[in-house]
């Protein structure tokens, strides 16, 4: 499987971006998809993730992010989303789309994935 992250780029505070990842396989029925993030000098984190579509698609989010970020997925187009709103400065990082076959204990977990997407960048500006 492979993953190929899209959808970053420079916008403001308050403004809203939606990221994709694109799977060039059907994974939803059988894979946790994930999204992480990276800012500069920081390590990798959990932003949110949804179950496979054979464990019920449960969806999680970081405290950081819920209430503004929404996961989803479009089974016939092979493609996980992140939909951004109220973005903050904070946010500004590359941002990782991520899956695995395994059943997970955690979804929070990044070591736990086996497949990621090369990144995209989002830069919020004050």
């Amino acid at each position: 499987v492979q993953l190929q992250a899209s959808g970053g780029g420079l916008v403001q505070a308050g403004d809203s971006l939606r990221l994709s990842c694109a799977a060039s396989e059907r994974i939803f029925s059988t894979h946790t998809t994930a999204w992480f993030r990276q800012a500069p000098g920081k390590e990798r984190e959990f932003v949110a993730a949804i179950r496979s579509g054979g464990s019920g698609g449960r969806t999680y989010y970081s405290d950081s992010v819920k209430g503004r970020f929404t996961i989803s997925r479009d089974n016939a187009k092979n493609t996980l989303y992140l939909q951004m709103n109220s973005l903050r400065p904070e946010d500004t990082a590359v941002y990782y789309c991520a899956a695995s076959q395994a059943i997970l204990s955690s979804t929070t977990v990044a070591n736990y994935y086996r497949t990621w997407g090369q990144g995209t960048l989002v830069t919020v500006s004050s």
